[in-house]
């Protein structure tokens, strides 16, 4: 199941609200009650230790997933990128129609660049509906020799392009692919109940240590958010592949 698109400034500002007010509430409900007792104290000592590290098993699994999709989304741009280019070399065996597969080649190009760096939701269905239209141009290119002759060499032409296609789809599912939106509403769980019993269990005066777990927290949530959401924060897929190819092409 794919997850929903989390904008790593809301998880951030989200998780250290929640976090708080949990934290603030223990630590007002432990003021209004009797003295705590030894034992339960005791209690205490053992639970949050197993809460904080069940929070952080959390955490790593959270990140591990996060990175291994952002270097998948690498891998994945400079497949796309060597298919481009292969198949601009290839479209020189099919003399009729090397013209216009390189010229379609060259736009689909510039149009894969505009999909990693575009972050606006109505110009990224622009690019979406420009490179659907191009993928049909260039298809219809690269089948029209292999149906009139078909020949090994035409075959070659019409599988190559079927791995630049290929390889739009690939790179789009990476993209849609996120972690569960289930995995998230566990972790901000946990960091809430673990910040409650921090607040709770906390009998120094001073406040200033509530505010330690919360931010700790926050921050690493906010960087798996930002891995996870290739069109938000501040970490994305630099096209630098395409780009040179781009150059290159022209």
């Amino acid at each position: 199941m794919f997850g929903l698109p989390m904008k790593p400034l809301y998880v951030v500002v989200g998780a250290l609200a929640l976090q708080s007010l949990a934290v603030f509430a223990g630590d007002w409900l432990r003021r209004r009650r009797r003295e705590v007792e030894d034992t339960e104290r005791k209690d205490m000592a053992t639970i949050l230790p197993a809460a904080l590290t069940l929070l952080t098993l959390l955490i790593g699994f959270s990140f591990s997933m996060a990175a291994n999709r952002y270097d998948q989304r690498k891998t994945l741009e400079a497949d796309e990128a060597n298919a481009i280019g292969t198949e601009y070399v290839r479209a020189d065996l099919v003399p009729a129609q090397a013209a216009q597969i390189k010229s379609l080649l060259r736009q689909y190009t510039d149009q894969r660049i505009l999909f990693y760096e575009v972050t606006d939701s109505a110009r990224h269905q622009a690019v979406d509906a420009a490179t659907a239209r191009l993928q049909a141009a260039l298809w219809d290119a690269a089948a029209a020799p292999a149906i009139a002759t078909p020949t090994p060499v035409t075959a070659l032409v019409a599988s190559g392009m079927n791995d630049v296609l290929n390889a739009q789809g690939y790179t789009q599912a990476m993209f849609w692919n996120r972690l569960p939106s289930v995995a998230w509403v566990l972790m901000i769980l946990v960091a809430v109940f673990c910040s409650f019993l921090l607040g709770y269990s906390e009998y120094r005066s001073s406040r200033l240590r509530l505010w330690i777990l919360p931010v700790i927290v926050a921050l690493p949530l906010g960087l798996i958010a930002d891995m996870d959401s290739p069109r938000y924060g501040l970490i994305h897929v630099v096209p630098q592949n395409l780009v040179a190819l781009q150059a290159a092409l022209r």
